[in-house]
C-alpha cells in the first residue's frame, strides 16, 4: 500500500525521515492521505521546524526500515482525524538540517569517487536503511 512520509533533503547524502518521540521510541508517521501529510508538514514549518518534503512510498519499505532502525510506525488513516505535531521537539537530531547536501565528485579519467571505502559503506548502509 502506498503511504506518505515526510523526508528532509530527499535524494542527498543528508537525507532524513521525520519521526516523533513516543516514550523512549522513535515513531514514523505513515499518512494514508497526501493532503494530511502536507498539512502536518505545514504545521511543522509553523513551529520553525525545517520544511520536509512529502514523499509517496510503499508501506512495506517503511516497516522494513523501522525494523532495521528499531523505530515504531503509526498508520494515519484518511478518516478526518487531525494529527498535530508535538509541542516539543528534540534538541538534537541524527540529521543535521544545516549540513549542505553533498554530491560525490567523479573524476572524468577513471570514474572513481573521492570517497573512502568506509565512507561509501556508511552511505550504502544509510541508503539500505531507507529501503
Amino acid at each position: 500500500m502506498r503511504v506518505f512520509v515526510l523526508i528532509f533533503n530527499p535524494g542527498t547524502d543528508n537525507e532524513g525521515i521525520h519521526s516523533i518521540r513516543v516514550g523512549d521510541q522513535n515513531q514514523i508517521l505513515m499518512f494514508e492521505s497526501e493532503d494530511d501529510a502536507n498539512r502536518f508538514a505545514m504545521m511543522l514549518e509553523a513551529q520553525d521546524f525545517p520544511t520536509p518534503t512529502v514523499e509517496a512510498i510503499d508501506d512495506a519499505e517503511i516497516k522494513e526500515f523501522c525494523a532495521a532502525a528499531n523505530f515504531d510506525y503509526q498508520f494515519v488513516p484518511a478518516d478526518g482525524t487531525l494529527v498535530i505535531p508535538p509541542e516539543n521537539n528534540v534538541e538534537t537530531t541524527d540529521w543535521d538540517p544545516n549540513q549542505p547536501p553533498s554530491q560525490p565528485s567523479i573524476s572524468a579519467d577513471d570514474g572513481e569517487t573521492e570517497y573512502s571505502d568506509s565512507e561509501l559503506d556508511r552511505i550504502r548502509r544509510q541508503l539500505e536503511g531507507l529501503l
